[in-house]
């Protein structure tokens, strides 16, 4: 308990002094050129070997890149933009692990929709739009794009919360440092509708300088469905900060809880939580390489995000981990990694199906866009 609660207070600390940048909400028309098509494509291809040997060749608990002893694409894409002084569009069709994973609840072509999204500018004097669509999600530090975040593989936090949700989302510059977005959604990363109630979602963002962002978001929708019907209003909150100086050293952090009510088939309500912690760093050698270091933890006491595959009650987990990054080319990406899983309960599995309370991993990557 002291050393959880010790990390808590450490990345607190981080988000209060550090000077933070947003690679998860880019702005993805920085690169369009006005009433012009912008066409562009990214492959991430890796391979992967977990020492635990799962026996589906699929590593548990993972949405990004989970394949095991295999050669395979986490994510492939063309992306079209296009955005003028008052209208803008951005299509992303996609394709690999991280789709098959991510988007196993939709049905047919909307499998393979990334992005789809249109917005039309709201004011002449402010930069204020109204986005409708499959749109990028704010939540976490880290993003499905690999080549934008400190390590390749992600930690726990992005992959338990949206990745990508489907609404209207308006954009509000507050001033220079500050911006507010707000979120009418399907769900909680949904396509299709689960329930025909709509949730809520906000994000303020804060750039005190080119080299920081703190980023506040939250989230408040009814998640009962076909699935899960015994779950009710889901609350959510998350607070992340990016140091990405010119210099040698880039430092994220990202901490946030979620509450999820439920009612059993009896009528009896009760409530379950879950929240994590993190912290990312790079070192860079040079302008071509780079070091980077995570440790994080993972709590998911009542199993609303994570049922464990040995069984038993509740999942929590640390993990830590290495990546050797080279930039061979300014659209070109390299990685190796290596990764430890260890948890207090037997929440693994061995390679001969005995439960045990650690995994470890090695992934390399080759990440390339245009």
């Amino acid at each position: 308990m002291k050393l959880k609660l010790t990390l808590i207070l450490f990345l607190v600390y981080i988000a209060a002094n550090a000077q933070v940048s947003n690679t998860g909400m880019v702005n993805v028309y920085d690169s369009a050129a006005k009433g012009k098509i912008t066409v562009g494509a990214y492959m991430d291809v890796y391979y992967g070997f977990d020492f635990n040997r799962p026996s589906e060749f699929e590593r548990p608990y993972c949405v990004s890149s989970p394949r095991h002893n295999e050669i395979n694409i986490n994510l492939a894409y063309a992306d079209f933009k296009y955005i003028n002084d008052n209208v803008r569009a951005h299509f992303v069709p996609g394709f690999g692990n991280y789709i098959n994973s991510n988007y196993a609840a939709e049905k047919g072509t909307l499998k393979n929709i990334v992005e789809a999204n249109a917005g039309v500018k709201l004011s002449k004097k402010k930069d204020i739009w109204l986005d409708v669509g499959v749109l990028p999600s704010p939540y976490t530090n880290e993003s499905a794009i690999s080549k934008d975040h400190l390590m390749y593989t992600r930690s726990f936090a992005p992959e338990y919360v949206p990745y990508f949700l489907t609404g209207v989302k308006l954009s509000t510059p507050i001033n220079k440092k500050i911006s507010a977005y707000w979120y009418l959604l399907n769900g909680w990363q949904s396509i299709q509708d689960e329930n025909k109630q709509l949730s809520l979602g906000t994000q303020i963002e804060y750039r005190p300088n080119n080299k920081l962002l703190l980023n506040w978001n939250t989230y408040v929708g009814n998640e009962g469905s076909k699935i899960n019907p015994d779950f009710g209003v889901r609350y959510f909150t998350d607070l992340y900060a990016i140091y990405n100086p010119d210099g040698k050293f880039s430092l994220t952090s990202c901490v946030y809880a979620g509450l999820q009510e439920r009612k059993d088939s009896n009528g009896i309500s009760s409530q379950g939580q879950w929240w994590q912690a993190n912290v990312i760093g790079r070192y860079s050698f040079n302008k071509k390489s780079s070091l980077s270091a995570r440790i994080e933890y993972f709590e998911d006491a009542s199993s609303i995000q994570i049922k464990p595959i040995t069984g038993v009650a509740g999942f929590s987990t640390y993990s830590g981990g290495l990546c050797y990054n080279l930039k061979i080319s300014p659209n070109a990406l390299f990685r190796f990694e290596a990764r430890t899983y260890f948890s207090q309960k037997d929440v693994y599995e061995s390679p001969s199906k005995k439960a045990i309370p650690y995994s470890n991993l090695l992934i390399t990557n080759l990440t390339v866009w245009f």
